[in-house]
């Protein structure tokens, strides 16, 4: 996903926000103004966590957008501002402001953090991946750098996140290990390394694997799973599984989700979907809708089935700020409110799965 950087008048207006204590509460009026129960009182009756990602440049800029987050979800996750090139863009110079201020909205909304990610091959900073190009960076200081950044991130949050997403799309779609910088430079032994790290800095925090395409029973969700147990056998902390949950309505709905959750809950591991959102072609209609909201629910309910199934996040929870469209040409509409912050069929639908659920 394309990260969308703060903006110098941005960034202002987010820690003027925050300084004054504009940050929206859960006791505010929504802006649609529905009057029903919020989805996060609901899940919370079900001891599940339910969370968005969150795009800074709007919880900076619009009131609505902030609002409407805290009312509506228990956990929040950084859309990018966790991750290695926002947290360290120069070599041993660490910025973690857009971080700490998501962090500060969600302690006063009394909500959960997820953290978003350790170790992953897209969105590194310029000044890795140029030194392991032109050879300044060798494997033993490669290993080096992993872990310090892993240590440094961790402990800077420590005891603020609740889960963490360790590795992230370690696999490719041909289920083998992705061929990654880390993969070439260090081996398969990173995983192992930076779950063992991350534990050190945080002995709090759930850890986990993350990765698409996971959601049923198929090749790519098996090899996380023999990696899991594996690591698992050698004391290694791989504590969660991460299924992100990026459908495509025209692909149909993996019939076996429960099973895929329930195989990882044997193993003593807690499952969450991570990253929700179930796109469509445009423009939406009526029909594709009701796909999208079946699809939703369909999701919802596998987790609420499981009982290791501990959060469920949608991946920005307005088609406004959506990541699809700059992504997929000709594609959208994927989130639970639409652009004018309306609520669609989608979310309708996971409020009343939520609601209907005997606990």
């Amino acid at each position: 996903m394309t990260p969308r950087p703060l903006g110098p008048a941005t960034a202002a207006a987010l820690a003027a926000m925050l300084l004054l204590g504009t940050a929206s509460t859960v006791s505010a009026q929504p802006a649609h103004d529905r009057g029903d129960t919020p989805l996060r009182a609901l899940a919370d009756r079900q001891d599940l966590r339910i969370g968005t990602a969150v795009d800074m440049n709007a919880l900076a800029d619009d009131e609505q957008y902030r609002t409407i987050a805290a009312r509506e979800f228990s956990s929040v996750t950084a859309e990018n501002v966790m991750k290695w090139e926002a947290v360290e863009p120069q070599q041993g110079v660490n910025d973690f402001t857009q971080a700490d201020a998501l962090v500060d909205f969600a302690h006063r909304n009394k909500q959960a953090v997820r953290g978003h990610t350790l170790v992953w091959h897209n969105q590194l900073p310029a000044w890795l991946t140029a030194g392991v190009a032109d050879g300044s960076i060798d494997a033993t200081e490669l290993r080096r750098i992993l872990h310090d950044h892993i240590t440094t991130t961790v402990k800077h949050f420590k005891g603020k996140i609740y889960q963490w997403d360790v590795v992230n799309e370690i696999f490719d779609d041909n289920a083998q290990l992705r061929d990654s910088i880390w993969l070439q430079q260090l081996g398969p032994s990173y995983i192992a390394d930076a779950f063992r790290w991350a534990h050190a800095a945080d002995p709090g925090a759930k850890l986990f694997l993350n990765d698409y395409n996971t959601e049923g029973v198929n090749a790519k969700s098996t090899a996380y799973y023999e990696l899991a147990k594996e690591l698992r056998a050698q004391g290694v902390p791989v504590q969660g599984m991460g299924i992100q949950g990026h459908l495509d309505i025209q692909y149909g709905f993996p019939g076996d989700v429960q099973d895929n959750l329930e195989r990882f809950s044997a193993l003593g591991m807690q499952t969450a979907f991570t990253e929700v959102d179930v796109r469509m072609d445009l423009p939406a209609d009526d029909a594709k809708l009701t796909r999208q909201a079946d699809d939703y629910r369909r999701l919802v309910q596998a987790c609420l089935n499981v009982r290791r199934c501990t959060s469920f996040t949608v991946w920005g929870y307005t088609d406004k700020y959506s990541w699809i469209p700059g992504v997929f040409t000709g594609q959208g509409a994927a989130n639970l409110f639409d652009e004018v912050f309306a609520v669609k069929p989608a979310y309708t639908t996971v409020r009343d799965t939520l609601a209907a659920r005997e606990h």
